[in-house]
């Protein structure tokens, strides 16, 4: 946890950026329904049945030193999609020689998921660009990137 609050103490760095990183399911639901139409004075009402549509997988990443970001979703969160992003992600810090990228321990969060999804060159060079940050098991609150998933599941995802 020490390290994580140092890393974020530090100035900002273009060469070198900060970047959180994580990955949150998104149900997709819809009225099984339909809602009630408002009327003035009236709150809305809506019914507690839904219908199940699947669900998806919200890539995100930002950089809480610029406001920079960076979202993608995807069908799964594998390694695949990890790897997918992580290459948008070089991409879009191009300038940086090492994104130092915050992120939880899950399983699939490291540079062989490079290798088993990219050519061996690409993904050498992307490996070399990242340097892993990981949260504690009990402190993934303090990873960033929390704060706008928090943002977008109260504003974009109700």
């Amino acid at each position: 946890m020490e390290q994580l609050l140092w890393l974020y103490a530090q100035p900002y760095d273009p060469l070198h950026p900060v970047v959180c990183f994580d990955e949150r399911p998104c149900f997709l639901i819809g009225e099984a329904v339909e809602p009630l139409p408002l009327q003035a004075g009236q709150v809305a009402k809506e019914h507690y049945a839904y219908t199940k549509h699947g669900s998806c997988a919200l890539l995100a990443a930002v950089e809480p030193l610029t406001g920079k970001r960076l979202a993608a979703v995807y069908p799964r969160r594998t390694q695949k999609e990890y790897a997918l992003f992580c290459q948008a992600m070089g991409a879009r810090w191009p300038e940086a020689k090492t994104i130092r990228l915050v992120q939880d321990n899950l399983n699939t969060h490291n540079a062989s998921a490079f290798y088993q999804y990219l050519p061996a060159e690409e993904a050498f060079a992307l490996a070399q660009k990242f340097e892993f940050v990981y949260t504690s098991k009990s402190a993934s609150w303090l990873n960033m990137i929390e704060i706008e998933f928090s943002a977008i599941a109260r504003q974009c995802l109700n």
